[in-house]
């Protein structure tokens, strides 16, 4: 397996959404405060994101008073098939 495929043990989860709904924020505002598209953002939010620049991650980090661990967290299959995944 080379470094740019995914593994199959496990996946990345982006926590945008519940990060988000704790904060009272908005995806909109936060487009507007790091300056990154709501398109964009929401490819992030959805799971659907292949790569994130470091500058990305850093402003979004910022804007929401988070660690990196806060945001993308690593998960197996089976957890993200259980009942309530979508939950956590």
């Amino acid at each position: 397996m080379s470094p740019a495929e995914p593994d199959e043990a496990s996946d990345t989860h982006c926590r945008l959404d519940e990060l988000l709904e704790s904060r009272g924020l908005t995806l909109t505002r936060l487009s507007e405060l790091v300056g990154v598209s709501v398109v964009n953002l929401s490819i992030l939010k959805n799971d659907r994101a292949r790569a994130i620049r470091f500058s990305t991650l850093q402003a979004i980090c910022e804007a929401l008073e988070c660690e990196v661990g806060d945001l993308l967290v690593i998960r197996s299959p089976a957890t993200a098939a259980s009942p309530g995944a979508a939950a956590r």
